[in-house]
């Protein structure tokens, strides 16, 4: 073992007289668990929520949109080709509007409404996956003097009393125009399904209708736009972007990250926000690793003069403080790191904080540790344990034997 080492190791353990000093590098120690665990865990906080959020959006939504001017004709025949571009995995047409929905009770919601196609709208989002009761292919009755079919959102479903089998009434603004003015369409649905995405923005305001019901409701021949599923999401934007060059001019095209840019602007600069405040835990602990070796420093004076004049260089005499600050450091950086990833890691699973939905969007905090925030975060607490051992050691250095022992 190395002698500095050796020395270094003796003084973050020294007993008897010396215990004051012990205290304090145990106290520094801690400081720096501390700091670094609460930093993991903040990110985590963060993390998880950015990915939960993501996730759930992405099941409701599509990676890409496409648009095309003067309108899409043959839905199938354009989600077909569109299917054939490079990454993309699904194609479905979507038509959207509002429209006030009653229950056969009274209760009255204003809803998104959605003309999908049932078995091409699999390709694109969950929404068949997350059917709560019913099914989506029942939105096209297989009798045709059966009422024609309406999917809810959950939450929309219970606020308006209504249940799988039971009947609801559309009514829209765009109708034909009388001598009267214009008079409201109006259509009545049978409830064949209810589903629960885990957004509340769906799952509350959300009906999900045929596209040919749509249209007649909406009064349009045409459907908005086609909606794509990706293989990888983070190239949604490229694939946006190629597809006016591989479609032609006419068509535009968005990708799931622009739909949500503040959001996720939001979620991006509270978790900077946040890393920077709890950081300065870390910087806090750090600065007790200062005080705590300008102590031993100046208690072991006459240890650090007998040193040098017993040939010790004045490199060896810093690298003895340098090693004791960085034993700190590592020491209560991978103890924070390990606990705030366990600590992290336990919350997530059990799902212990529960938290509002109707502002969060979910009903229990995530917990997220990435593995790079995790390495940045102990490389940079290292970093600044060692950064804090720089002075004392130099002044360990700097010590003059000559005037360190004059007095002994």
């Amino acid at each position: 073992m190395p002698f500095e080492l050796q020395i270094a190791l003796r003084y973050l353990l020294a007993k008897r007289r010396q215990v004051f000093i012990s205290v304090i590098s145990l106290v520094s120690t801690f400081g720096v668990t501390v700091g670094v665990m609460a930093l993991v865990i903040a990110l985590a906080i963060m993390t998880g929520l950015q990915q939960e959020l993501r996730d759930r959006i992405l099941g409701a939504m599509a990676h890409v949109y496409v648009w095309k001017t003067g309108g899409i004709e043959d839905y199938r025949a354009e989600a077909s080709r569109l299917k054939q571009l490079p990454g993309v995995t699904g194609a479905a047409p979507a038509v959207l509007g509002k429209a006030l929905a009653s229950s056969e009770r009274g209760d009255n919601a204003f809803i998104t409404l959605k003309g999908i196609d049932p078995v091409l709208e699999r390709e694109v989002t969950e929404i068949a996956g997350s059917m709560t009761a019913g099914g989506l292919d029942n939105i096209i009755p297989t009798d045709p003097d059966a009422l024609p079919g309406i999917v809810l959102g959950d939450d929309l479903a219970n606020a308006m009393g209504a249940s799988v089998g039971d009947t609801v009434t559309l009514i829209t603004p765009q109708g034909p125009l009388t001598p009267m003015g214009m008079v409201p369409r109006q259509r009545r649905f049978q409830v064949v399904g209810t589903f629960r995405l885990g957004l509340l923005e769906f799952d509350s305001a959300y009906g999900f209708v045929s596209i040919e019901n749509a249209n007649r409701l909406l009064g349009t021949t045409q459907v908005d736009h086609v909606e794509l599923r990706v293989t990888d999401i983070y190239d949604a934007p490229a694939v946006a972007d190629d597809i006016p060059g591989a479609m032609g001019s006419q068509y535009v095209a968005t990708d799931w990250s622009d739909m949500n840019r503040s959001l996720y602007s939001a979620l991006y600069l509270e978790k900077i926000a946040m890393g920077i405040g709890i950081g300065l835990i870390v910087g806090v602990a750090a600065l007790n690793i200062v005080a705590s070796l300008i102590l031993l420093v100046m208690e072991k004076t006459r240890d650090i003069a007998i040193l040098k004049t017993m040939g010790a260089s004045s490199r060896s005499v810093m690298l003895i403080f340098l090693i004791q600050g960085l034993v700190i450091g590592t020491l209560g950086t991978l103890v924070g790191a390990s606990l705030g990833a366990g600590i992290s890691h336990l919350m997530d699973r059990y799902r212990v904080i529960g938290i509002p939905g109707d502002v969060y969007q979910v009903t229990y905090l995530p917990f997220r540790v990435l593995p790079w925030d995790l390495f940045l975060i102990v490389v940079g607490a290292v970093v600044v344990c060692f950064f804090a051992t720089l002075y004392p050691s130099r002044q360990a250095a700097k010590l003059d034997p000559a005037q360190a022992l004059r007095y002994e």
